[in-house]
């Protein structure tokens, strides 16, 4: 049986990766602050919990390419 506080998790919504800086970089199509593309923006209210992940996913694979690109 799950404890409250991981009940409470498990039913959590996927919070949005929204930074408030909403600028789109033209040569990746990433918003400069969470790193999403435009029609992952627009469809993040419609999105399942499932697919939301996935798209957090896609933001760290995102984020270590420009840590990658950066040191280089």
């Amino acid at each position: 049986m799950l404890s409250k506080p991981e009940r409470q998790m498990a039913v959590a919504p996927v919070p949005s990766p929204c930074t408030s800086v909403c600028r789109m970089d033209p040569s990746t199509g990433w918003c400069e602050g969470c790193l999403r593309t435009i029609d992952e923006i627009a469809a993040w209210a419609a999105l399942s919990d499932t697919d939301k992940l996935v798209i957090w996913d896609r933001l760290a694979e995102r984020r270590e390419q420009i840590e990658m690109d950066s040191s280089r």
